[in-house]
């Protein structure tokens, strides 16, 4: 069979084969096979830590939570326009039942309306009578609809959207109707029955009396 060798190197390697290398020249190759394996072992150790040094250092400081800050003063502003609100509106009187629970229509409502949709809450107020007398009340002459006021705010500005209603447009006392908008669809409901959780505890909080004209399924409770 012949070798893949040329000649000339092929009677080399039967020459270095036949001849057993003596234990000093064994010895030899194995110090040396040695110190090159220290000496690798050695810088790639020094590399490991100079590179977690240059890692520690040129590691840049955490920036601050900006996010988490900002959430957390937004936080304490919402609360503190929320106990400004209560104190204005604990100037108006507890509400009466027998005033308020004899109502059944939207129209007949005369206390702040609450229709809770998906983006905002539509606040209605009817506006005291500058003349209070029976004469000429709901002709041309003095129109209920002229002292109908309705605003759309978001949930976070409504204390300070019902501090701002006059005591005379509270005339059963500290309630307000609360409503689901009529328009919303099925995708919407779920988030409209959230908005209308928050805008009650809003509402416990500030001391006023929640009287629900709908349910969670939008039917109509008055």
């Amino acid at each position: 069979m012949s070798s893949p060798w040329p000649a000339a190197v092929a009677d080399e390697v039967r020459s270095a084969s036949s001849e057993e290398p003596s234990r000093g020249q064994f010895g030899h190759w194995l110090d040396m096979l040695g110190d090159v394996r220290q000496g690798l072992h050695t810088s790639t150790i020094a590399g490991f830590v100079l590179a977690g040094i240059i890692a520690g250092c040129s590691k840049p400081t955490a920036p601050p939570d900006d996010a988490a800050a900002a959430a957390h003063q937004q936080a304490q502003s919402a609360q503190q326009a929320k106990e400004t609100a209560r104190l204005e509106i604990d100037q108006i009187p507890p509400p009466a039942k027998s005033r308020y629970l004899a109502v059944h229509t939207r129209e007949s409502w005369a206390n702040p309306f609450l229709t809770v949709g998906r983006d905002s809450i539509r606040v209605r107020v009817i506006l005291p009578d500058p003349n209070p007398g029976a004469y000429g009340t709901g002709t041309m002459l003095r129109p209920a609809d002229a002292r109908k006021q309705e605003l759309d705010v978001r949930l976070g500005d409504l204390p300070n959207a019902l501090s701002a209603v006059p005591s005379g447009a509270w005339p059963y006392g500290r309630v307000v109707a609360l409503e689901e908008t009529p328009v919303t669809t099925r995708a919407d409901r779920p988030q409209v029955r959230r908005n209308i959780e928050a805008t009650i505890q809003i509402l416990n909080d500030l001391g006023v009396v929640v009287d629900e004209w709908t349910g969670p399924g939008g039917s109509l409770l008055r």
